[in-house]
């Protein structure tokens, strides 16, 4: 826990030396929620929180809503169908309509595999993304690949590491990277916290961002 620690005061240390006004210039934010329920042998759902925030402490800019349903195709397969819901404010980097809420149904499927005794991740989404702007709605469609590992340090601590690319169905196809890298701390069996970077490429920007997470895992089958 105290790694942990240690690498918030560092990162939080490094604020004050970013204090330009636009997004890409300061260190940023997301505080992560997110939920892994499972209710029978093959299905779960999943739910979460996010809030972003173009400063550590301050300028929420995104709120999303995550809920989804799972099912375990098999031990390495599994199968998701769920809904986001997002209001962002792009003020600090737009003009004209700054506010925008958005509707996002996905569908998502998740691959695990060792390679070499190390342990991967592959998930492949597809979004449909209907943009609500005041005066203004668009659909848009985009294919999400991510590819990450965890590794485990000792019984508490480990590594993740993920790299995501998107690819939109039509006008610029890629606008947005994601590299994320974390420190994570086992609190139970069924939960971890999680503190680490994300380099976010999006729009023409190259963002920086601290993410801090709370993840758990609950069981409600009914015990034989």
């Amino acid at each position: 826990m105290k790694y942990i620690l240690n690498i918030l005061v560092l990162i939080l240390g490094l604020q004050s030396s970013l204090a330009q006004s636009t997004a890409e210039k300061k260190l940023g934010a997301w505080y992560i929620y997110d939920g892994t329920h499972k209710v029978a042998n093959k299905w779960g759902f999943k739910t979460g929180v996010q809030i972003r925030s173009f400063e550590v402490a301050d300028n929420i800019n995104l709120l999303l809503l995550h809920l989804g349903a799972n099912y375990d195709l098999n031990k390495k397969v599994t199968l998701t169908i769920g809904y986001c819901y997002l209001d962002i404010d792009r003020s600090i980097d737009f003009s004209g309509e700054n506010h925008l809420y958005e509707n996002r149904p996905y569908e998502q499927i998740s691959y695990n595999q060792e390679i070499f005794k190390f342990p991967i991740n592959q998930r492949l989404r597809l979004e449909h993304r209907f943009l609500n702007f005041k005066n203004n709605h668009s659909i848009l469609h985009r294919f999400r690949y991510r590819i990450g590992t965890k590794i485990k340090l000792n019984k508490t601590l480990f590594i993740n590491i993920n790299e995501e690319i998107f690819a939109n169905l039509k006008n610029q196809v890629f606008t947005e990277n994601r590299f994320y890298a974390a420190f994570g701390y086992n609190i139970s069996k069924s939960s971890n916290i999680q503190l680490g970077y994300m380099n976010h490429e999006i729009n023409k920007q190259n963002l920086n961002r601290l993410q801090l997470g709370l993840y758990i895992k609950t069981d409600h089958r009914k015990k034989k």
